[in-house]
């Protein structure tokens, strides 16, 4: 697929956003961002759920290794790594392979960083994630 001929699909948005996300993780963020700033979490869901989302090339697994190590490198954003955590096991990711994902990228990010990483998976984890 090709960027101009990339659609946005607002339905496919929200129901792929349903599958990866519970609702108490939804409802953890989305209403105060949209209170703060509204139509912001709409355009969010569109255009990254709806749009990135539904491009073919990475399965949702592979997405969700690519935003572990992407919000572990950018760290500073725990309320949404943790939440990735609890994606990554929606989509069938273990609980050991969410953890390596954060090992392995100690040499590249950072050990602060990965550990970091790892007691964002220790808090998802507690919470009682998809399991």
């Amino acid at each position: 697929m090709d960027f101009e001929a990339a659609i946005l699909d607002r339905g496919a948005g929200y129901a792929l956003l349903d599958v990866l996300q519970d609702e108490t993780t939804q409802n953890a963020a989305l209403p105060a961002v949209e209170k703060l700033a509204p139509g912001f979490t709409d355009w969010i869901v569109t255009a990254l759920f709806g749009g990135t989302y539904q491009r073919a090339g990475l399965t949702l697994r592979e997405r969700q290794i690519a935003n572990l190590a992407a919000l572990t490198a950018l760290g500073g954003v725990d309320p949404q790594l943790i939440g990735h955590v609890k994606t990554s096991e929606r989509v069938g990711m273990s609980r050991e392979e969410i953890v390596e994902v954060f090992v392995h990228l100690a040499p590249y990010v950072g050990v602060p960083k990965a550990l970091a990483g790892l007691r964002a998976a220790a808090t998802a984890f507690d919470a009682g994630t998809a399991r």
